[in-house]
């Protein structure tokens, strides 16, 4: 008799009502593991894996693109059939040359396309059946899952544009034609959240350059003993986030956000990231980064990172932060008005690193230059605040020691001034 178990999606989070299938990792009616991945999950915040509750025979009562309320009923796993096990190779994997021939040679009898062994790939098992059984090599074929993974849309692309050695090197275009994808949960919402704060927020952006001569000297000379003792690269972003943290003390505003009628001030800097991964551009929060030393903000913008990458980030981790930091520069960006990520009140946007002439004490030197914005919410943050802020960062970026003294200079501090 069949013991039928029905898998209702969780909640990805709070205030998250639906959610929508971007891909189902596995096919109807195939036999599955306790705890394998069997779909990826858009909510409006990140993109999450669907694991099986049991193991069995699974029927889908949805598809892809398709949009799922919370504890509505998304499959359904037939508990009696049992996952085969994998058998031990009677032989040697190393086949007899006249056997292996042998079974080359049936095999281009029967079989028009030449199948490949896509065990290795890093692919999901549709993709990989869709490859072996079309001939594709996954070296060919860029993944656009997590990780690089290959999904079942990356093959189809793939066959679709017919892709071979030469036409890879010819490049691509001349066909005329389009098609159309539709936006996922999280890019929908992402476009909502950036109309709304333009439509909503009174965005002015400041801007400043900084002289990066006294950080990237301190990094050259340290960077190795920082990298033995504390296990990591030291960056230009812990300075930056240290930079920030200390300026949020002094200008509160900046740190804050309207709520209706009242302004909320916050007594800690929770500081997003912003990190590329392949869904786009996440933003993270480093908790607590106002008591974090050098050493830990980069080993925790490190570990962000990596789960952004690899689509492992939380709900949690991507929520709540209370001022952010995005790096175009890492992109080669020189300039840009970085929008503010809503219900913050202000963003920094760092930039590349160019050798430009500045005037030092009266002569023209070459110096390495980032232009560094602040995007702010003119409604809580006046436009003395939002130059002052931006300038005491650049003041701490170049004076590096004042980071040690709350952003002051250790003579008036040590002068009670």
């Amino acid at each position: 008799m069949a013991d039928i178990i029905e898998m209702k999606m969780p909640s990805p989070g709070e205030s998250i009502t639906e959610v929508e299938v971007a891909q189902l990792l596995v096919q109807d009616g195939d036999v599955v593991e306790l705890d394998q991945p069997i779909a990826e999950i858009d909510s409006d915040k990140a993109t999450l894996e669907l694991n099986a509750e049991a193991a069995g025979k699974i029927q889908f009562l949805v598809g892809e693109g398709d949009s799922v309320e919370i504890g509505q009923v998304v499959c359904r796993i037939d508990t009696s059939v049992k996952p085969e096990k994998k058998a031990e190779p009677a032989k040697s994997e190393k086949e007899t040359a006249p056997a292996a021939e042998q079974k080359q040679a049936s095999a281009s009898k029967e079989e028009p396309v030449a199948k490949v062994d896509t065990s290795a790939a890093k692919a999901t098992p549709v993709a990989k059946a869709m490859m072996g059984e079309t001939g594709v090599d996954s070296n060919k074929i860029s993944g656009s899952g997590e990780g690089g993974k290959i999904l079942k849309k990356d093959v189809e692309v793939y066959l679709a544009g017919g892709f071979d050695t030469a036409s890879e090197l010819a490049g691509w275009g001349g066909s005329r034609e389009q098609h159309k994808e539709k936006m996922s949960s999280l890019r929908r919402k992402i476009a909502e959240r950036l109309v709304s704060v333009k439509n909503e927020t009174a965005m002015l952006t400041t801007f400043n350059e900084v002289d990066m001569s006294y950080v990237m000297d301190l990094r050259k000379k340290y960077k190795e003993a920082f990298k033995e003792k504390h296990g990591v690269n030291l960056g230009f972003m812990s300075f930056f986030t240290k930079a920030v943290t200390e300026a949020l003390n002094q200008y509160p505003a900046v740190n804050a956000y309207i709520d209706g009628q009242e302004m909320v001030f916050h007594d800690y800097a929770d500081i997003g990231i912003a990190v590329s991964s392949p869904k786009g551009l996440m933003v993270p929060v480093l908790r607590n980064a106002e008591q974090m030393a050098l050493h830990e903000i980069e080993a925790g913008i490190k570990t962000l990172a990596i789960k952004a990458r690899d689509g492992k980030l939380s709900i949690d981790e991507m929520t709540g932060g209370t001022f952010t930091i995005t790096n175009g520069g890492v992109f080669g960006s020189m300039l840009s008005t970085p929008i503010i990520n809503p219900p913050q009140s202000a963003i920094l946007g760092m930039h590349n690193i160019v050798e430009r002439p500045i005037a030092v004490n009266g002569k023209v030197e070459i110096r390495p230059i980032m232009y560094v914005a602040l995007s702010y919410d003119h409604r809580i943050i006046d436009g003395k605040e939002s130059v002052s802020f931006l300038y005491k960062v650049k003041e701490m970026i170049e004076n590096p020691a004042w980071m040690l003294f709350g952003g002051k200079e250790p003579e008036k501090v040590l002068l009670g001034l």
